[in-house]
């Protein structure tokens, strides 16, 4: 099987592709634009395998599209090239727009016009897996509640915004068009590899460098964790297993309170790496972020019903993980931060 990653240099996209090199026999085309947030050096370890191809193409390029589905002939497409970072899009909403909303309309139009070439064994096997996120669905009000494939959107931001226009145009050209599209929202990802304007990965490296933690109101926020591994091997079972039509959501079962995710980080590295004084004392509370949901919990119920699948890790184990790659791999977080993006705050 020959698999169309778009993204694949991203934070999740680079977490697929390894998955699918180190443990299948299938094939990967990695195509990403290269922004600021893809990098090349999260796929050092499979990028010299035979099953591997990379194309650095912008998904709004249509032309470019074409020629890469002439060329390579997918079997199947996981859409994760997105705009993703809520702040990022309070600050600068039209990247969001493009990339999510056109850049997601052009590569369906590229798509079905390949699709239609196909005999008829090769149509019916065909998928475009669209991988999209949980703030689509807004703000859980209560304490129990967990958001299902039913829930209706109310996002919140830009960014979330984009995703839901995103999803509705996927669901569209199955209904009208026939393309067979499938769709995953997943819940708040971590893990190695992660760009360092997101929570837990900006947290680490702020505290080694004895910067200040910063948290958002009082950082009752909920959030679902799920290792991005773990993500990966659900991305790739529902490519693979998934009914055409469904939507599966995909969580970790790991609710937890920001402040408590932050605190976590810091009681690791005070075991790991003890300084003087304790990490936590560098924790600082800034205003909150506009229109910032409170909760958001999965129901992942579905796809480990249907496909059995379970995430492996746990919030502690992979938290744990998490912060011991940064520790062993400075050099890669280096790297990654160009001189674009400095960890400063944006969306404010």
């Amino acid at each position: 099987m020959k698999i169309l990653v778009t993204g694949g240099a991203g934070f999740i996209g680079s977490a697929v592709i390894r998955h699918i090199i180190k443990n299948t026999n299938d094939s990967v085309i990695n195509l990403d634009k290269l922004t600021y947030a893809g990098n090349l050096e999260s796929l050092l370890e499979v990028s010299n395998s035979e099953r591997y191809v990379f194309e650095q193409v912008d998904i709004c390029n249509r032309t470019e599209l074409e020629r890469v589905f002439s060329e390579h002939k997918p079997d199947a497409l996981m859409h994760l090239a997105a705009e993703s970072h809520v702040d990022r899009s309070i600050d600068g909403p039209a990247a969001f727009i493009e990339t999510n909303i056109v850049g997601t309309y052009q590569l369906l139009e590229a798509t079905r016009q390949y699709w239609l070439t196909l005999d008829e064994q090769q149509k019916s096997a065909f998928r475009f897996h669209h991988i999209s996120t949980d703030e689509v669905y807004g703000d859980l009000e209560g304490t129990t509640d967990l958001f299902t494939e039913n829930t209706s959107y109310e996002p919140s931001s830009p960014y979330s915004a984009s995703k839901a226009s995103s999803d509705h145009l996927v669901r569209t050209w199955l209904r009208t068009y026939g393309l067979p599209t499938i769709i995953t929202n997943c819940s708040n990802n971590y893990g190695p590899y992660h760009f360092p304007e997101k929570l837990i990965p900006l947290v680490i490296l702020n505290a080694l460098e004895g910067k200040l933690l910063p948290i958002y109101g009082k950082g009752e926020q909920i959030r679902d964790w799920l290792y991005v591994e773990d993500h990966a091997r659900a991305l790739y079972k529902v490519v693979t297993e998934g009914n055409i039509g469904e939507t599966y959501n995909v969580g970790g079962h790991n609710e937890k309170r920001n402040i408590e995710v932050v605190e976590t980080i810091c009681d690791i590295l005070n075991e790991l790496v003890p300084q003087q004084t304790d990490y936590k004392e560098q924790i600082t509370f800034v205003k909150d972020r506009p229109g910032h949901d409170m909760r958001y919990a999965i129901d992942a119920s579905k796809i480990e019903k249907e496909l059995d699948w379970t995430p492996i890790e746990t919030f502690e184990t992979g938290l744990r993980k998490t912060v011991e790659w940064y520790l062993e791999n400075k050099t890669w977080c280096q790297h990654v931060q160009d001189g674009s993006y400095n960890r400063e705050r944006l969306g404010v």
